[in-house]
């Protein structure tokens, strides 16, 4: 298993781009993410932060249903 990169909200949510996620808002410092070709998985929300806790990223990477390897991929 590939360790955590370390990262910010906005490194995410390009990646999180690559997969096919549009921004939807923003509120405040965070931004909600949707893939408009799968309404079924609910919204991601990504604070925008210069750099994410490990444990947030963690919860981001498996609310979209991908695992750390394929998430460092997308990099």
């Amino acid at each position: 298993m590939s360790a955590l990169p370390v990262i910010s909200g906005r490194e995410t949510i390009a990646a999180r781009a690559r997969l096919g996620y549009l921004v939807v808002r923003q509120k405040g410092s965070h931004v909600r993410l949707r893939r408009p070709t799968d309404t079924s998985r609910p919204p991601l929300t990504v604070p925008d932060h210069k750099e994410l806790k490990s444990g947030t990223l963690r919860a981001i990477i498996r609310d979209a249903g991908l695992t750390v390897d394929q998430f460092n991929a997308l990099l």
